[in-house]
């Protein structure tokens, strides 16, 4: 066949170029016209009348002037790209396309690669996903990581980071798509943002749920907290399930492990209870401290973490034992067995102070039952607010909180709530002189809850 199959130049047949009174040898001639017979059957018909019957080769071109263009642009079309791919160009300018998305389920650690350029990996476990170095993979380079059983770390290579930090972490139900700048790496911070999202602009504060108890297999060192949330301000941290924390051991993260910020546990002492949210993936977890304030809390095994809000109390007991109490709704904390605060102890007509089993450092509300006795059939004894100052008892002055004598010496009763200094200590007087038992209840310490 004349025409070379490489190069798609024709040549006519030898012997088919006559000279003047030359005789015609009808074989070459009909050799001739049988090849271009051939040659325009082979041809594809500019009307589109017939379609290839063979790969059709275009020349490689560039972005400028692409090896298949079209005659109203030729500087639209398609060429071919350094190592071996297929480029397309508008005006000359190249048009860029994605690969095809690619899917896969992991069960345990994966390193990304290259390959994984538009991949979508749904891990169905814990695990550590490690990028490959991001000059490897390169500008553009793109993947997302789906958190489908238990939380994904995603850990870029060496010093590398991902949105500044060393790692990042999807919790579980989440997802993440990442992208490389060719030196770093960065997430959409969707999911971020979702978590955060009560954070955004959010005002108050308050406590739901997270009621404190004893835990039931270690009441002397352990508290239990229920599952619930608290805010302060735009600070905001959930818990889904029951959280449990020691007295007896300093702040490690988890439930089970020690709660204290700093020490050891000591008798007669109260621990302040503070939900924690971890700054990484905002899980929650709680600090036991002798601070009554957030700003007086040993932050030093704290380093990544939030200290959202004060979420409870727990005393201890001269064995620094967990002191046993039920909590009730609006923040009420019932002691399990009713402390003795006082017994026949004297009171007058000169004001003073009692100090009693309730949080230090902060004000309380606390629930005391009174015994009181005097030789005066005419005299009652008051219990008051110390922030009062100094009041008289009597039914001409401030009253009592135990009603008046009516037999010389005997015993009348009464109590109340009455409001506490930062000191645990309450004020007592009477009209006359006498003897005074004092029973605690409980208290009453708002940290925020509405039920």
């Amino acid at each position: 066949m004349p025409r070379n199959p490489s190069t798609g130049v024709y040549s006519k047949p030898a012997g088919t170029t006559p000279s003047v009174g030359q005789v015609i040898d009808p074989v070459p001639w009909n050799a001739l016209t049988t090849d271009l017979g051939n040659e325009i059957t082979n041809s594809l018909p500019r009307d589109g009348s017939a379609p290839m019957v063979a790969p059709l080769k275009a020349a490689s071109g560039t972005v400028s002037a692409p090896g298949v263009g079209f005659a109203s642009n030729p500087q639209t079309g398609m060429y071919l790209k350094g190592g071996g791919l297929l480029g397309f160009t508008q005006n000359g300018v190249d048009v860029s396309f994605d690969q095809a998305m690619i899917y896969a389920a992991k069960s345990g650690d994966y390193t990304a690669l290259a390959s994984d350029n538009n991949a979508v990996h749904r891990f169905t476990a814990a695990a550590i996903v490690t990028l490959t170095a991001a000059a490897t993979l390169g500008a553009n380079w793109h993947y997302t990581v789906i958190a489908d059983g238990a939380d994904v770390t995603i850990d870029p290579n060496g010093a590398e980071t991902i949105d500044g930090a060393a790692t990042l972490i999807v919790p579980n139900g989440y997802s993440a798509f990442l992208i490389c700048s060719g030196s770093a790496f960065f997430s959409n911070k969707l999911m971020t943002k979702i978590l955060s999202k009560a954070d955004s602009s959010a005002v108050g504060s308050f406590v739901d749920g997270l009621t404190l108890s004893n835990n039931t297999g270690s009441p002397n060192t352990h508290i239990d907290f229920a599952a619930g949330s608290a805010r302060s301000g735009s600070s905001f941290v959930s818990s889904a399930a029951s959280f449990t924390k020691r007295v007896n051991g300093t702040w490690a993260v988890g439930t089970g492990n020690g709660g204290l910020d700093a020490g050891s546990v000591g008798a007669n002492a109260t621990y302040f209870a503070y939900a924690l949210r971890k700054d990484s993936d905002l899980s929650f977890d709680v600090v036991l401290s002798t601070a009554a304030t957030i700003g007086g809390v040993t932050t030093t095994l704290l380093t990544g973490y939030t200290i959202v809000k004060c979420i409870g109390v727990v005393l201890t007991d001269g064995s620094s034992l967990i002191r046993q109490f039920v909590m009730y709704p609006h923040d009420f904390y019932q002691w399990v067995t009713p402390i003795r605060e006082a017994t026949n102890v004297a009171i007058s007509t000169t004001s003073a102070l009692l100090a009693i089993s309730v949080p230090n450092g902060a004000k309380v509300e606390a629930k005391i039952r009174l015994m009181f006795s005097s030789s005066a059939t005419t005299n009652s004894a008051l219990v008051h607010d110390p922030a009062k100052g100094v009041l008289i008892a009597g039914g001409n002055d401030s009253g009592g909180s135990v009603g008046t004598m009516q037999v010389a010496s005997g015993f009348a009763v009464g109590g109340g709530d009455v409001w506490t200094n930062t000191s645990r200590q309450v004020r007592y007087v009477a009209g006359a002189g006498g003897s005074i038992w004092v029973w605690n209840d409980g208290f009453y310490f708002p940290c925020g809850r509405i039920a």
